[in-house]
């Protein structure tokens, strides 16, 4: 059975296969890229023409970014930078380019004149490896350097590397992108950034008052959301035992849809467009919080929304909806159970397709993940516990907790055989 997206690219292939979509390297002419402001509005133009940002963080499924109206994808540095530039090229995408700028949370240190300047040079064989590629929107320059950090002398090397960029690449605007739009760090950027023409920001659940927070931080100029997704794992409610409570993929769908049309689509005075997070999968905190695919490149209800947004047309063929799902012993408990070793544990979910297409369940025992990092850096996932669910009812069954004392959530992934999927998740404790 083919999933929504085989029926959605099939022109493209059939393109490709006849001859009529050019599948051979770009040439090397860069397509220059301004920032203009008129009639008291910013917008990005490319080859003169106006180009508000559809886009996508991560460069996993690029034909699927087209195929759903997207046009452009984000990186966060150049090391798959020719294999990224030369599918953008083939779907018809552009990049924002990501230079990565060393980070203090990782040691690296700004007073050192010798190490900064040798990252300079650095990221100038970047930028004169890939200047004229047009696939190439703009350049990002580093990625929440705000975070964890105490010296003020990065945003000085962040203004060497934007008026470098300006003396090396005369046809694509520089940015550089804040975890959140903190005044303090907005206010740095001003001061000691003039080279920089375009601030990003990075932010979940406050993605609904981001144009409020940045006029409320004095950023009177244009700006991109290199970043936005769901609720963040520090941004919700917590489980008595720090656990963090993951919102299921229609929870998502919702929070996506409704924060979308309040900021990126309503601040157009300011707002340049966006890149969604993230396009592909990984672990952080879960394997399914952050990444709009699952791990066998199954695509959630969130994928609906944004083909919504990005082409005014829903899918034709849905994902299923998660109306409810929590676990029980004696009482029930939505956000999280604690119980003792060896416990029955009743699973109930209400989960619907919306084509009634038939749905299969999987379930999932992991324990809490332990390697937590920060900034989106790598964890290391889980690994799964054997799990024996009984069921007496579609969606409903029950296992028995884990003998050892702990931490531990159980995933439902509910598929429709057309390559789309329901997830969810409940943490509970052991003790």
């Amino acid at each position: 059975m083919k999933n929504r997206f085989s029926r959605a690219i099939f022109p493209l292939a059939l393109a490709a296969l006849t001859g009529t979509l050019a599948l051979a390297g770009p040439p090397a002419n860069p397509i220059k890229v301004t920032v203009r402001q008129a009639n008291g509005r910013y917008e990005l133009l490319r080859g003169g023409q106006p180009y508000f940002v559809r886009g996508a963080g991560g460069s996993q499924y690029p034909e699927r970014i087209a195929a759903y109206g997207g046009n452009s994808i984000r990186t966060w540095g150049t090391a798959d930078a020719p294999q990224v530039l030369a599918a953008a090229n083939q779907h018809q995408l552009t990049v924002m380019l990501g230079l990565d700028v060393a980070r203090e949370r990782h040691g690296f240190d700004y007073n050192d004149a010798a190490a900064v300047a040798a990252q300079l040079q650095k990221i100038k064989a970047e930028v004169l490896k890939y200047k004229d590629d047009p696939a190439v929107l703009l350049w990002g320059i580093g990625n929440e350097l705000n975070l964890d950090y105490t010296n003020p002398k990065v945003w000085d090397a962040v203004n060497d590397i934007a008026k470098m960029i300006h003396e090396t690449d005369p046809n694509h605007p520089t940015s550089t992108v804040l975890a959140g739009a903190n005044k303090k760090e907005i206010e740095y950027v001003k001061a000691r950034c003039p080279a920089v023409d375009i601030l990003s920001i990075n932010t979940y659940a406050g993605l609904a008052t981001l144009p409020q927070q940045v006029a409320d931080a004095g950023w009177t100029g244009p700006y991109l959301v290199a970043e936005w997704g769901p609720t963040g794992h520090w941004e919700g409610p917590q489980t008595p035992w720090k656990a963090s409570v993951e919102e299921t993929s229609s929870q998502k769908a919702a929070v996506y849809r409704s924060r979308y049309e309040a900021s990126v689509l309503k601040d157009r005075a300011h707002c340049l467009g966006s890149y969604v997070f993230l396009w592909g999968q990984k672990q952080e905190r879960t394997p399914t919080w952050y990444g709009l695919f699952t791990e066998k490149g199954e695509e959630t209800e969130v994928m609906d929304v944004l083909q919504y947004e990005w082409s005014g047309q829903w899918p034709k063929n849905r994902a299923p909806h998660i109306n409810t799902i929590r676990l029980l012993t004696n009482l029930p408990a939505p956000n999280y159970l604690t119980v003792k070793p060896g416990d029955d544990i009743a699973v109930q979910s209400s989960i619907a397709d919306p084509d009634g297409d038939h749905l299969n369940y999987q379930w999932e025992l992991l324990p809490e993940s332990t390697d937590l990092k920060q900034g989106g850096d790598r964890e290391s996932r889980p690994k799964a516990l054997p799990l024996a669910m009984n069921s007496d009812k579609i969606g409903h069954g029950w296992f028995k907790a884990p003998r050892q004392p702990g931490a531990y959530r159980l995933f439902v992934y509910a598929q429709d055989g057309h390559g789309n999927v329901a997830t969810g998740n409940i943490p509970f404790l052991v003790q």
